[in-house]
């Protein structure tokens, strides 16, 4: 809703839902990625800035959001099972970020995140989950990726990590499915319902 409500009066023509497309990715490829493709211009870093600076005051006016059905007992299910999750986000906005450490405190430790302050590229590229790998000290056979996003999918899977997609947003499964989920649950409260099933999945991967 932010980021329509900054874009769309500087003439970018886009749907609320396209957003979920872009989810995962830096502020600033957002942005580019939109103007680039609307008016077929590059956008210097401080002109990204000032859009990014527009939408995070959007943001901050819109009515206070809640936390996403389901995910509180998705990590708690992760931790008593002995997963350690690293927090891999394109957000680079704070708000946001320590909102996380509230609704789910201690469950990110600080030396397991990667946001947009530490990457050079973002989702879609692997960089992120390569990176997330490096800081947790594992392999990617090691790990598995929930992802929510299309283009976070797809880093997931171009990290070689084992990515289950949840859908949590507007968009057809076959989007996620199409960026080579390996595994995919309608719902976050679907994917605590399946825990037994997606364990021995697991198992097998």
């Amino acid at each position: 809703e932010a980021w329509y409500r900054t874009l769309t009066p500087m003439g970018i023509r886009c749907t609320r839902d396209e957003f979920y497309l872009h989810e995962g990715r830096t502020s600033s490829s957002t942005i580019r990625c939109l103007f680039e493709k609307q008016f077929d211009r590059h956008l210097s870093d401080e002109e990204c800035a000032r859009i990014y600076d527009i939408k995070k005051r959007i943001f901050a006016e819109l009515p206070e959001i809640v936390p996403m059905p389901g995910a509180d007992r998705m990590l708690q299910r992760l931790l008593a099972n002995g997963i350690r999750p690293v927090l891999v986000t394109g957000s680079g906005q704070s708000s946001l970020l320590d909102r996380l450490d509230r609704d789910y405190p201690g469950v990110f430790a600080p030396d397991c995140k990667v946001t947009a302050f530490d990457v050079k590229i973002g989702k879609p590229n692997p960089e992120p989950y390569l990176m997330a790998l490096k800081k947790a000290h594992l392999q990617p056979n090691e790990a598995l990726v929930i992802e929510n996003a299309p283009l976070g999918v797809q880093a997931g899977v171009a990290a070689g990590i084992f990515t289950i997609a949840v859908n949590t947003g507007p968009l057809p499964d076959q989007v996620l499915w199409d960026e080579g989920a390996n595994l995919l649950f309608p719902s976050m409260p679907a994917f605590n319902e399946n825990w037994e099933i997606l364990k021995q999945e697991l198992k097998n991967k």
